[in-house]
């Protein structure tokens, strides 16, 4: 027998321990590409318009 097969094995505490992928995700690839998407568009603010491209309003013509 070996040294290290006298001693018990340690155990990390429990928020150590590693989790598989399975039980951490709980959301699909698609949710959250979806999610990120609403979010980087709530968080742009609006563009300014350009003001070479701003029309003048209409004028109405006179009825005949």
């Amino acid at each position: 027998m070996s040294v290290t097969e006298n001693k018990p094995q340690q155990q990390p505490p429990p928020e150590l321990r590693a989790q598989p992928y399975g039980a951490v995700a709980g959301v699909s690839m698609r949710d959250l590409l979806a999610s990120c998407a609403a979010a980087h568009e709530i968080s742009t603010p609006p563009r300014v318009p350009d003001p070479g491209l701003s029309r003048r309003p209409a004028e109405h013509r006179k009825a005949a």
